[in-house]
C-alpha cells in the first residue's frame, strides 16, 4: 500500500472542492428547469423550450441568492453545528495532558499548527476531524477511544485524523455536507408546499402531476447525493490509514486500534447520515450490515476489516 505524495492529495483534493462549488448549484438549476419543462408538457396549452427557460430566469435569482444566504451562514457556523450533532465538546489540556502531548508531538513533527481538541462524553470507540482553515480545524475523541487504547494505538488515530486535515479532506467533506443539506431542503420544501399547496387541486389542474414530479426530482436528489458522498468518502479513509502508518511509522497499531474500534464506534449522538461520514468509521448501527446490500453500495466507509488488511502488508 502507497500513500500518495501530499501536495498531489491537496491539490486533488483543493480541485474537488471546487468542482463541488460548481457542480451542486448546476445540480439545483438543472432540477428546476425540469420541473418547469414537465409541467409545462402537462399543461394543455402548447409549449415552447423559451418559455421554460424564461421560467427558470424569473426563479433563478432567488435560487442564487437562498443557496448564497445558505452556504454563507453554514460556512461560519459549521463547527457549531457539527459539535451540536456529535455532542463534542472542548477537551482541555488540564483534563488529559496525555492525548495534548500525543497531538503535539505528531504536529511538531510534520510542522503543522495544533488543531483544537474536542471530546465526545461517549464509551463507545470512535474520533473525526473537521474545520475549513487554520482556525477552524479540529480533532474530536470519544471518551471511550481515549480511555480504552494504548498511547500507540491512540496516536495511530491521532495521525489518521491529522491526515484527514493535511489533505483537505474535512474542508471537501464539509462542502459537500453542505450543498447536500441545501438540496435535501430544496427539495422538502418544493415538496410540502405542492402537497399543501396544491393538495386541493383537481388532477386536471395539474396538481397530482406535480406532486409526482416533486417526487420524482426528491428522489434523483437523493441519489445524486448519496453518489457523491459514496464518490468523496471510501478512498479518503485508504489514504487517511496509509497517512498514519507513515508519520507513526507504526501501521500495526493503526490496525489493532481499529480492530478494537469496529467492536463498538456506535455514537448515540450522532444522528446525521453527512455528519456519520467524518468519523473514522461508521457511528451509526443502521449501516453496520454484512453481506452484499444495497446500503453497502452507497456505504460511507470502506470495510474496516480491509483497511486492516492493507495496514498489516503495509
Amino acid at each position: 500500500m502507497k500513500y500518495f505524495g501530499l501536495q498531489s492529495q491537496i491539490w486533488r483534493n483543493n480541485s474537488n472542492s471546487v468542482i463541488l462549488l460548481v457542480l451542486f448549484p448546476v445540480i439545483f438549476f438543472v432540477l428546476t428547469w425540469l420541473f418547469f419543462l414537465f409541467m409545462a408538457m402537462r399543461s394543455d396549452t402548447t409549449f415552447s423550450i423559451s418559455q421554460v427557460n424564461h421560467s427558470l430566469f424569473i426563479v433563478a435569482p432567488f435560487i442564487i441568492v437562498g443557496v448564497t444566504v445558505w452556504f454563507i451562514i453554514a460556512w461560519f457556523s459549521h463547527s457549531a453545528m457539527i459539535r451540536v450533532a456529535t455532542d463534542s465538546k472542548p477537551l482541555e489540556r488540564s483534563e488529559n495532558k496525555r492525548v495534548y502531548n500525543l497531538v503535539e508531538n505528531l504536529c511538531i513533527s510534520t510542522g503543522m499548527r495544533t488543531p483544537k481538541i474536542n471530546i465526545i462524553d461517549d464509551d463507545s470507540l470512535n474520533a473525526f476531524a473537521s474545520g475549513i482553515d487554520q482556525k477552524s480545524f479540529s480533532i474530536s475523541l470519544s471518551k471511550g477511544i481515549i480511555e480504552k487504547l494504548n498511547d500507540e494505538e491512540l496516536e495511530a488515530v491521532i495521525a489518521h485524523e491529522l491526515t484527514h486535515i493535511r489533505n483537505r479532506d474535512v474542508r471537501l467533506l464539509i462542502i459537500s455536507i453542505i450543498f447536500v443539506g441545501i438540496f435535501a431542503f430544496i427539495s422538502q420544501a418544493i415538496f410540502r408546499t405542492l402537497q399543501f399547496g396544491g393538495g386541493g387541486r383537481s388532477k386536471k389542474d395539474g396538481g397530482g402531476a406535480a406532486i409526482l414530479i416533486a417526487l420524482a426530482l426528491a428522489l434523483v436528489g437523493y441519489l445524486i447525493s448519496s453518489l457523491l458522498r459514496f464518490a468523496l468518502s471510501r478512498k479518503r479513509e485508504f489514504l487517511a490509514d496509509a497517512g498514519s502508518a507513515e508519520l507513526t511509522h507504526r501501521p500495526l497499531a493503526l490496525a489493532s486500534a481499529l480492530r478494537k474500534i469496529s467492536t463498538d464506534s456506535t455514537i448515540e449522538a450522532v444522528k446525521r447520515k453527512d455528519i456519520a461520514q467524518m468519523f473514522i468509521e461508521n457511528p451509526q448501527v443502521a449501516e453496520k450490515k454484512t453481506g452484499f446490500s444495497l446500503n453497502s453500495l452507497f456505504a460511507t466507509h470502506p470495510p474496516i476489516e480491509k483497511r486492516i488488511e492493507l495496514l498489516e502488508q503495509f
